[in-house]
This record gives C-alpha cells, sequence and structure tokens, in this order.
C-alpha cells in the first residue's frame, strides 16, 4: 500500500535547478529568480485523489487531481506550456509523467522518514529537492 503523503513540508535543499529550467527555456532572469527561492510544499491525499500545492513569495503553483486520470495540465505559471499529465504510484514512489513539447518531462515525489523528496526532469536534465515534513 502506497504511503499516505498528506503534510506540510518545508524546503531544505535543492540541487541543479538552474540547468532544469534551462532545459524548459526559461529565461536567464526568471531562472536566477527561482533558484533563490525555497518553496513549501503542502499536500492533501484522501484516497485516488490529490492536491499538492507548491507555496512561494512569488507564487503559488497548485495541482488537484485524481491518480492514474490523464488531464490536460496547464503549467502557464512555470513555463507557459500545456501537457497531458498523468499521476500514479510505481511501488511507494508518486510518479507524474507530462507529455507535451520536452521529451523526459516529469517528477517523482517519496518520503524518507520525514523527509519528502522531489526529483524533476526535462530532456536531460535533473533536478532534486528535499523538504522536511513539520505538520
Amino acid at each position: 500500500m502506497p504511503p499516505n503523503l498528506t503534510g506540510y513540508y518545508r524546503f531544505v535543499s535543492q540541487e541543479n535547478m538552474d540547468n532544469y529550467l534551462r532545459a524548459l527555456d526559461i529565461n536567464v532572469v526568471l531562472r536566477k529568480l527561482v533558484c533563490l527561492l525555497k518553496p513549501d510544499k503542502e499536500i492533501i491525499h484522501t484516497g485516488d485523489h490529490m492536491v499538492i500545492r507548491t507555496i512561494t513569495s512569488l507564487r503559488d503553483y497548485v495541482m488537484d487531481f485524481d491518480l492514474g486520470v490523464q488531464f490536460e495540465e496547464d503549467l502557464g505559471p512555470v513555463d507557459g506550456r500545456k501537457c497531458q499529465t498523468t499521476v500514479s504510484w510505481e511501488g511507494d514512489q508518486l510518479v507524474c509523467v507530462q507529455l507535451g513539447e520536452k521529451r523526459n518531462r516529469g517528477w517523482r515525489h517519496w518520503l524518507e522518514g520525514d523527509q519528502l523528496h522531489l526529483r524533476m526532469t526535462a530532456e536531460d536534465e535533473v533536478c532534486v529537492q528535499v523538504f522536511q515534513k513539520v505538520k
């Protein structure tokens, strides 16, 4: 049975964000700004429905979805694109596949103790973020 990811998580660290954003064709000014942000995550996980809020001082981003059901995701706030997104479990990892203009785009979340890990991919770039559960 997959873990329940419900909780509020504070940013701890990230690696390779600039190269990941470059792979998404984000301009240099916005890349520098995003690399300075320390986002928090709030996850509400109820059965096969999830809401994942990424919270920053600049802008929040909300994903509201049913597991295993493909939907059109508007990534306008991120990079101006839309893609066909499916989120499902692979063992204990929550895996998102985003089909669209960019190859190999998606992410995966998993828990290690009280830490939430996020691995984001686009093209050949990988960015890893770590968050500490606070409630």
